[in-house]
């Protein structure tokens, strides 16, 4: 039996096990549009719904299939309070930036309930507190002055002595009004829309997009598929990471991993969303469901590849939930990832600095469904040649030391210290290795490191251990099976195929 099968819950994503998958086709032949959107998630199918909306002919490319990533993979909190970051973002950027960022997270919000009340649709959508609450006495201070500061930045936030978390903890700062949903059905409800909307819309699974030209002085992009061209006036990248990278956002960013569990309770659960802003991170909120009440819980937040066993994660999060909750099972489990910005601020906007007619969003920090709303929303608005309220706090194209410089250098050093210790193991590690089903280990064969993995039927699948996307050495992820560079936090399958970015082939096979 593998170290996976004793974990607790089904491992499955409660919003992709309550829904049914899509299943639009995919691109098969050669388009012209006004816009093209690479990526499925909130992001993407928020900014084809605006552009739709506007009268422009649009095509949506999802490499898989839509809301299955990691907007299928969320706690799905609707919320602009995110940690303890305003009193961040007003230290490094100033009080006219980290009033952008609020304000932009705040409209999502409005945006989301809008879409939902005025189109009926079935979501779960909830309004309710959120509260990031301070760990122990030594935090107290700092989630009293995040509450200053949000206050001063005309959120709705305040210091909450007692908050109703079922825990000690000395405050809290809350935020009213905040919200939760189901984001797949909501996403769904969305994708039908975009395809009913007055411009020309079309949405493509199955559909890899293997490189992006921008317009180069011309008056179009072009978007490569592995079977058909797609030429649009302009190309949104939503997918996660930016399969183009001329603006460096491997360097800029880092790559964090989360778990959830999904646990039903034998009481009601507190009224409100939680989140401590301090490792261990822990984060809670309710989920309505007919079989009692259900609470999901996440945290365990690490770098990519770097976390050590992730079942042991998960594990870890089963004893936090128990801890604070009375919990009679685990229901479901899975996780997620999310790349975060060494300034705090996502980037949204032109690719890079000498890019046309191609724009990004990426660097949610973990906070996609506001911040991925509001990028869905500017991105549309670039396409259209206009030029968005928040554009100038979320300029890809920003230069800062001050602000990420710190961060930008701890993150660089982090990366060169993995790639070499890495290498040096893998190239002074053994040539066989005993591995037993649901087990990997990077071994060395003829000088070169090899991923060798066993499924839980014991076969065995052999692929190169060197990521194809800067030539770091993957780590088994005894979790969700799966092989995880420690560098940029490109994740591959057991198989080597590519399951997350940046990274865009698949890990060479190699022989048993």
């Amino acid at each position: 039996m593998s170290d996976r099968d004793s974990l607790p819950g089904r491992d499955a994503s409660l919003w992709l096990d309550t829904t049914e998958r899509t299943d639009y086709p995919p691109l098969d032949g050669d388009r012209m549009v006004d816009t093209a959107v690479v990526g499925g998630g909130i992001a993407g199918v928020t900014a084809a719904l605006h552009a739709a909306e506007a009268g422009q002919s649009v095509a949506v490319l999802e490499s898989d299939r839509i809301v299955e990533g990691v907007t299928g993979k969320t706690t799905a909190k609707v919320t602009a309070q995110h940690g303890l970051i305003y009193a961040d973002l007003l230290d490094k950027h100033g009080r006219d930036a980290a009033r952008q960022y609020g304000k932009a997270n705040s409209a999502a919000i409005e945006e989301i309930a809008d879409r939902v009340e005025r189109h009926d649709i079935d979501c779960n959508f909830e309004r309710l507190p959120a509260y990031t609450y301070a760990g122990d006495e030594d935090q107290r201070g700092a989630v009293s002055r995040e509450a200053t500061v949000a206050e001063g930045l005309d959120l709705p936030a305040e210091f909450e002595p007692d908050p109703p978390f079922p825990g000690e903890t000395p405050g809290a700062v809350e935020f009213e009004e905040q919200a939760q949903f189901h984001p797949r059905k909501y996403l769904l409800a969305l994708a039908d829309q975009i395809l009913e909307a007055d411009g020309e819309a079309e949405i493509f699974e199955q559909t890899k997009v293997t490189a992006v030209d921008d317009r180069d002085g011309g008056d179009h992009c072009r978007v490569e598929t592995e079977h058909s061209v797609v030429t649009a006036e302009s190309v949104l990248l939503t997918t996660h990471f930016p399969i183009e990278d001329p603006g460096f956002y491997f360097a800029r960013q880092y790559p964090k991993r989360s778990y959830v569990l999904a646990v039903e309770l034998a009481d009601e659960p507190p009224r409100g969303m939680f989140y401590r802003d301090k490792s261990p991170y822990f984060s809670a909120r309710p989920h309505p469901s007919a079989e009692g009440p259900m609470m999901l819980v996440g945290g365990q937040n690490h770098k990519t590849g770097q976390g050590g066993s992730t079942a042991d994660r998960y594990r870890k999060l089963e004893r936090q939930a128990r801890d604070h909750f009375d919990v009679e099972s685990v229901e479901y489990r899975w996780s997620t990832q999310d790349y975060v910005s060494v300034d705090r601020m996502p980037y949204v906007g032109e690719l890079g600095p000498t890019t046309e007619g191609v724009y990004v969003a990426t660097g949610f920090g973990g906070w996609g469904m506001t911040n991925g709303t509001a990028a869905g929303r500017m991105l549309a608005e670039f396409a259209r040649g206009e030029d968005p309220r928040w554009a100038d706090a979320f300029d890809p194209t920003r230069i800062d030391p001050e602000a990420g410089g710190k961060n930008l250098v701890t993150e660089n050093l982090n990366v060169g210290k993995e790639f070499t210790k890495d290498w040096a193991e893998a190239l002074l590690g053994g040539k066989d290795a005993d591995i037993a089903p649901g087990e990997g280990q990077v071994v060395r064969r003829g000088g070169k490191p090899l991923a060798a993995a066993r499924d839980d039927e014991g076969d065995l699948h052999v692929s190169s251990a060197v990521c194809p996307h800067l030539d770091c050495i993957v780590h088994w992820n005894d979790g969700e099976q799966s092989w995880d560079c420690p560098c940029h936090g490109s994740r591959f399958s057991i198989d080597g195929e590519v399951l997350e970015g940046p990274a865009v082939e698949d890990l060479p096979k190699r022989g048993e």
